[in-house]
């Protein structure tokens, strides 16, 4: 039986949804202010292998990840940009949901942004002044935490720690620190919407509980984000949607460990957030894939040159695997066990051994570490075998290939990569009168040519190269007088 590690009881609990075999899961999204870093790619991969087991297990999952679209700190970049500010949200939740895909990480059902739920956010509110858990303070709204009796039970504070944690920023008119923000009323060159109490923008923590709770209905099954949500983000969602609603909000807490760099916490101030298009120049996707599921998702990760190189190493392995059974396998795996020699029955004990295993370690709380290390058994346990038996059974290889791609694909790994358009670019090699084998071969030879029409200042011919190499699916980029590509 799966068991999972709830933050609300701080145990393991069996797992058993709400509706049968259906789980209504919700994860919080990025604010979309700057580009995604790997941060966020540690949070949204480790939630991505939840699903994923989830549904390996029977479940059918919808999942939602909300997009905050309007925020402090999308409006100060905004500013500094000279660019409106929800159009500069909107480009920047394009651009993390592309890094998201280029990584490798299934999108969620859906993406609820916080600036298409204001009129449910005001309805939300209102409910909250009418049951007397909010009052109005000169156009802004605040939540009286002291109402609230179970305030702190998910980050395990008492009121006495919680209001020696709290204060009062400059410009708040809230009664008591430990208030916090439903409605903000109006500054000067701030998107605004109209509402009962003025015109204002909602606070950050009331679109969580009011769009996960519109999807997924209440009480949901799992609510997840990373560890530095828990306080006060997670708390006052909890809050908020309990107090207003009456009932219970969420079943199961799940948050996943902070991600280090070098040993360092990620900070602008140490100048170490790393982007997640950054990193993919340097790396694949899958070798940064691997990286993430070789931490259980609970405890911090460090992210540096060293563990990269070793998921590589290790990716190639399970990828050499794979390559060896796919030769050796036929086009169906249904077998009789009459049919199998006895090494091949070995074999297949073995194979369900792994499985057994890689199911024992996802059942306690979803431990890819301990799933890993079934893998890598499975790995050398096959390469034994195929190099101990010379004509193997083709219907045992293909059943093991796919007990082999199920596991790995649950851990995110060996996942079909996008390949080269060959046929788009033998057309475009043909415009530009050049020949090649292969896709990689026309890439050189026309990246070749901007090199020369850029070293000749004809910018016009190398943009149009670039724009035409996007189009069938290449990205470029110039670093120096080198250029690097990549498939998009």
């Amino acid at each position: 039986m799966l068991k999972v590690y709830n933050t609300l009881s701080r145990k393991k609990e069996p797992f058993i949804p709400m509706e049968g075999n259906k789980v209504r899961m919700y994860v919080c999204g990025m604010t979309t202010y700057s580009d995604a870093h790997i941060g966020h790619a540690r949070t949204y991969a480790a939630f991505d292998i939840i699903r994923r087991y989830l549904e390996y297990k029977g479940y059918e999952v919808f999942y939602v990840q909300n997009i905050t679209d309007i925020d402090d700190k999308i409006i100060k970049a905004a500013n500094e940009a000279g660019v409106d500010a929800l159009e500069y949200s909107s480009m920047y939740a394009k651009r993390c949901l592309e890094d998201m895909q280029k990584l490798g990480i299934r999108p969620a059902n859906i993406y609820p942004k916080a600036t298409q739920h204001i009129k449910d956010m005001i309805e939300a509110i209102e409910k909250l002044i009418e049951k007397g858990y909010a009052y109005i303070a000169g156009g802004d709204v605040y939540f009286s935490v002291e109402k609230f009796e179970e305030y702190g039970k998910l980050s395990k504070q008492n009121m006495k720690q919680i209001k020696a944690g709290a204060r009062v920023k400059p410009g708040e008119k809230k009664k008591k620190p430990e208030d916090f923000a439903l409605w903000k009323s109006a500054k000067p060159n701030e998107p605004k919407w109209k509402s009962p109490w003025g015109d204002g923008r909602p606070g950050w923590h009331i679109e969580c509980s009011v769009m996960s709770a519109k999807y997924l209905g209440m009480p949901f099954d799992i609510h997840g984000g990373g560890q530095d949500l828990i306080f006060p983000h997670h708390e006052n969602e909890i809050a908020q949607a309990e107090a207003a609603h009456g009932k219970r909000f969420v079943n199961y807490w799940l948050h996943s460990g902070m991600l280090k760099v070098r040993g360092e916490k990620m900070s602008k101030s140490i100048g170490n957030i790393i982007n997640i298009r950054d990193v993919l120049k340097e790396w694949d996707a899958e070798t940064i894939r691997f990286f993430f599921a070789s931490y259980h998702y609970r405890n911090p990760a460090d992210f540096s040159e060293e563990a990269l190189k070793s998921a590589k190493n290790a990716v190639e392995r399970i990828r050499i695997a794979k390559r060896k059974l796919e030769e050796k396998a036929g086009d169906d795996d249904e077998f009789k066990k009459e049919e199998l020699s006895e090494r091949e029955k070995n074999y297949l004990r073995e194979i369900e051994q792994f499985v057994e295993k890689f199911e024992k370690a996802m059942d306690d709380d979803f431990n890819t570490p301990k799933a890993m290390e079934a893998l890598f058994d499975f790995v050398k346990a096959t390469n034994v075998f195929l190099m101990e038996e010379k004509e193997p059974n083709k219907k045992l290889c293909k059943y093991a290939l796919n007990k082999f791609l199920a596991i790995s694909q649950v851990l995110t790994l060996l996942q079909e990569e996008r390949g080269l358009d060959e046929d788009a670019l033998k057309k475009l090699a043909a415009e530009y009168n050049v020949e090649g084998k292969t896709g990689e071969e026309i890439v050189e030879k026309l990246l070749a040519i901007r090199k020369k029409a850029r070293e000749e200042k004809n910018y016009k011919v190398a943009d149009e190269i670039r724009e035409k190499l996007k189009k069938v699916g290449i990205e470029i980029e110039d670093v120096g007088k080198e250029t690097k590509w990549r498939i998009r």
